[in-house]
């Protein structure tokens, strides 16, 4: 029970962002040589090879577009137009309009430009709201990138973790080798029972299967790590431990709930899109003022009927009043200020969200950094324990029992120091990333 105890505290405690994958045989060692890998290594391969970056940029480029395609209303429109006419002498349109225009045989060509002179601010708020549009999708490319640097960092710290916990695991069944290796020559001596070699021997598979969990666990975390370095396969790394020092966590929560509102990308997205929507509502009550335009034309009728004049050229202003389009126009300014309301709400449960999500993983570094001590005492301890009961097993004052005891608790002493390290790590970056404070 002990050890089934032990394995699952090790599974539980170095699979977590693996969790879902299939695990991958266990090899020879769980420290084989392989490419050097440093976290800052990790975090540029990432973002050069992750699909989801470059899914993000791609959507903010499109975004530029529309900025651009709403511009494009502002400015000036020009075309050629090229026109042959073959048409019965004298005859008319007689049908399909109120007026009844001549047709005279002709082929011409000319050119014509419109352009809009105002309409009251409908087409300015419709391009400042793509343009703040678009600064939302650039936020939403950093959250996307602030969102794998996250799980590049916590893969990588995985990999640390279960790499130490096999050196661990290696190091216990080093240990209990030993143990059966004298205990078996004590037994050859008569000097030790055969229930003393069964139960070294019974550790001894233990620590064995302990070292098959450890590093098999350790292979899922490198599967995990190259699969979000963008690799289609497993990769051998030798991750390399950072050298950078274990600092207590921010003493206040406070300060750093502000920060995350002030620097979360997701934040500053929804606070751009309520500034879009607000922009389209305008637009949108905008629709039920007048529009007032120009067109000019121009051009040149070489083949022509005489009563046609070889060139031609006009210019007009047109303005179009909206009187009534059976509550169109109504309906779409309603449905604007319902957008703009949802995405308001939207970006109020995000700050909360945001608040609550500090909060939580300041709790979470505090505990964490708690822990530190209590598991580094307790390793201490451990290591005190197996140095006594080893001693009293030398000189035959206990049983092979008390020593498999203090041994088992060693290596749970080891485990969850190793553990609680790399966890506090953890949190650091968690932390770090609900604040925002991306590297």
């Amino acid at each position: 029970m002990r050890l089934r105890a032990l394995c699952l505290l090790l599974v539980g405690t170095t699979c977590s962002f693996a969790q879902g994958r299939p695990q991958a045989p266990a090899g020879d060692s769980g420290t084989s040589a392989g490419a050097s890998l440093t976290l800052a290594q990790a975090e540029a391969t990432a973002l050069r090879n992750n699909p989801q970056i470059t899914i993000g940029k791609l959507r903010a480029l499109e975004a530029q577009q529309y900025v651009r395609e709403t511009r494009s209303a502002l400015l000036p429109t020009a075309y050629l137009s090229l026109t042959g006419v073959d048409s019965e002498a004298g005859s008319r349109i007689a049908a399909g309009a109120l007026n009844n225009p001549i047709l005279f045989s002709r082929a011409a060509a000319g050119t014509t430009v419109s352009q809009l002179v105002t309409d009251f601010g409908r087409t300015t708020n419709l391009l400042s709201s793509s343009q703040f549009q678009a600064k939302a999708e650039d936020k939403n490319a950093a959250a996307t990138t602030a969102d794998i640097t996250l799980a590049v960092d916590q893969a990588f710290y995985n990999a640390l973790e279960t790499r130490e916990l096999v050196k661990v695991a290696e190091e216990t069944v080093k240990a209990r080798q030993t143990l059966v290796d004298r205990v078996s020559a004590l037994t050859q001596a008569k000097l030790r029972s055969d229930l003393d070699l069964s139960f070294a021997n019974v550790d001894l598979s233990r620590a064995k299967l302990l070292l098959l969990e450890s590093q098999n666990n350790y292979q899922t975390s490198l599967a995990a790590l190259s699969a979000l370095l963008g690799y289609p396969d497993e990769q051998t790394f030798d991750v390399v431990e950072p050298g950078t020092e274990i600092t207590p966590p921010s003493p206040d929560v406070l300060p750093l709930i502000t920060q995350a509102l002030q620097q979360r990308p997701e934040v500053a997205s929804l606070q751009f899109q309520v500034e879009a929507a607000q922009k389209n509502s305008n637009a949108e009550h905008d629709l039920w003022r007048p529009t007032v335009s120009a067109l000019g034309v121009a051009g040149i009728a070489p083949v022509r009927d005489p009563q046609i004049h070889n060139w031609y050229g006009a210019v007009g202003v047109n303005i179009n009043i909206p009187v009534f389009n059976g509550f169109l126009n109504n309906a779409r300014a309603k449905t604007a200020d319902l957008q703009a309301e949802v995405v308001r709400q939207k970006l109020m449960d995000v700050r909360n969200n945001v608040a609550r999500d500090v909060r939580i993983s300041w709790q979470d570094a505090n505990k964490a950094f708690a822990r530190l001590t209590v598991t580094r005492q307790l390793r201490e301890q451990a290591n005190l324990a197996l140095d006594l009961a080893q001693q009293r097993y030398n000189l035959g004052l206990s049983s092979i029992v008390e020593f498999s005891q203090a041994e088992l608790g060693k290596s749970e002493a080891d485990i969850t120091d190793t553990d609680a390290r790399y966890r506090y790590r953890l949190t650091q970056i968690v932390l770090a990333h609900t604040v925002g404070a991306h590297k």
